[in-house]
């Protein structure tokens, strides 16, 4: 899996390259591009709530629904960026606006997403280690579907055809998941998250309840949440899926570790916008705190410099890596066909 070379030789591969894009400018934060950012979201947020009310009983709610979709998501990418820091430098002003953004406007818990994420970017792809392919459901390898029990198993048969279906529950997880962990005992800000998180429920419901008939409020209810879950896993779902998954016996060091498991995704100005930026996954992994707007730059950099140390760097269009995606999660539960 690794690259040819000795782990004597490796030790400086990720100082070398962190020079080079600290030379570049690419770590210093990006203030007013994230002021802009935040407003303009914040305004779309607003907005899509009044043209809610406006539209009123009718089942272009359905349409509405469909655009708050997008909306949470942006927000959720703001979310994402302010818990690796890429926005403040210090961290109670990055938890403020974590738990603005995150608890308050769209009913995750920041708190515990920034937690699970954060070992994520330790072990990516890792079967032990990384909580993104733990076989909850859907199975990464031949190891787990081996030790697969239950549902997990009963999905492996066809889970390529099942994962874009379980997509749409993805966001109800999420917010299940949310309050799960703050229940438990030890949670870190506990009654502020719980408290956000209850605030957003009671007027998110109390709107959508207030202004549609059943009917109609619980249609609006899962194609919103439907979509936001779609279209989360959508944005992720690209950026690991289908790349080696490591285990105890992989022994890799940081930026090895990092570009084998990811890939990235080629973009351009609406596609960075679509997918929050984390097409450019291999950059983000490798300098997790580097300011979203300036992966772009780094991107060729990072590719250069993988050549020339003799580490393989994927790339692919956003179609392909779907193919990919779902095409190794089909051979993977192929034993069970």
């Amino acid at each position: 899996m690794a690259s040819p070379g000795t782990l004597d030789a490796r030790g400086s591969d990720f100082s070398r390259l962190a020079h080079r894009i600290a030379d570049a400018g690419l770590l210093d934060r990006r203030p007013v591009y994230y002021a802009v950012r935040m407003g303009v979201c914040v305004a779309v947020y607003v907005a899509s709530w009044v043209l809610f009310a406006l539209v009123g009983d009718s089942w272009l709610q359905l349409l509405v629904a469909a655009l708050l979709a997008v909306v949470f998501s942006q927000f959720g990418f703001l979310a994402h960026d302010l818990g690796h820091r890429q926005v403040f430098r210090t961290r109670p002003p990055s938890d403020l606006a974590g738990l603005l953004f995150g608890n308050l406007a769209v009913g995750l818990g920041w708190g515990w997403w920034n937690s699970k994420h954060n070992r994520h970017h330790a072990n990516p792809n890792h079967e032990d280690h990384d909580p993104d392919v733990s076989p909850a459901v859907i199975v990464f390898s031949a190891d787990q579907v081996a030790r697969s029990r239950g549902l997990p198993r009963l999905v492996a048969r066809h889970q390529a055809f099942w994962f874009l279906p379980l997509l749409t529950l993805e966001a109800w997880h999420l917010h299940v998941a949310s309050v799960k962990a703050l229940l438990k005992p030890g949670a870190r800000r506990r009654w502020q998250e719980l408290g956000l998180l209850a605030a957003h429920f009671a007027a998110y419901f109390g709107a959508v309840f207030a202004v549609l008939p059943p009917g109609k409020a619980l249609a609006f209810l899962a194609v919103h949440q439907g979509l936001f879950g779609l279209y989360l896993g959508c944005t992720f779902a690209p950026n690991h899926k289908g790349m080696p998954v490591l285990t105890k016996e992989d022994k890799l060091d940081f930026l090895r570790k990092q570009v084998l498991t990811s890939r990235n995704v080629r973009g351009g100005p609406v596609r960075d916008v679509l997918l929050g930026q984390l097409n450019y996954q291999i950059e983000h992994h490798l300098f997790p705190n580097m300011p979203a707007p300036n992966l772009r730059r780094a991107q060729p950099i990072v590719e250069d410099y993988c050549a020339e140390i003799g580490v393989s760097y994927l790339q692919t269009g956003l179609f392909a890596s779907y193919r990919q995606a779902l095409g190794h999660l089909h051979e993977v539960g192929a034993s069970l066909r």
